[in-house]
């Protein structure tokens, strides 16, 4: 009997582990928003996060280069979405200096990765 999990191509890729390990930050600071901030901050930070994963997913086994970077797109442009809700929830002290600093490193490493991914694609 054949036990071995099989392995998406998607889950060898550095970006997408980097995101995933981001998608929990995310939940983190997101579960600890305050309650008026739930709905409408923290909802769309955990949308923005999943984003980034499911599109490098969805777009990891597309035919055609086009199709390709266009869902490699979509997740790059997810993860900019990020950062000036982090710069709210810094400025709305949600969140600290520290945990802002870590969250925007993340995010900034996550694009330089996805822009290379994008123009790796033939």
């Amino acid at each position: 009997m054949y036990t071995d999990k099989y392995i998406y191509n998607f889950e060898k890729l550095d970006v997408y582990n980097k995101a995933l390990n981001f998608i929990y930050s995310v939940f983190d600071i997101s579960k600890r928003l305050p309650y008026k901030f739930q709905s409408s901050l923290g909802d769309q930070l955990r949308r923005a996060s999943l984003s980034i994963v499911n599109n490098i997913a969805e777009g990891s086994d597309k035919i055609s280069s086009r199709d390709k970077k266009n869902f490699y797109s979509h997740s790059l442009n997810s993860s900019r979405e990020c950062i000036p809700m982090f710069t709210i929830c810094l400025n709305q002290n949600l969140i600290n200096k520290s945990e802002y600093d870590k969250l925007r490193d993340d995010c900034t490493v996550i694009c330089k990765m996805l822009r290379k991914l994008i123009d790796s694609v033939l």
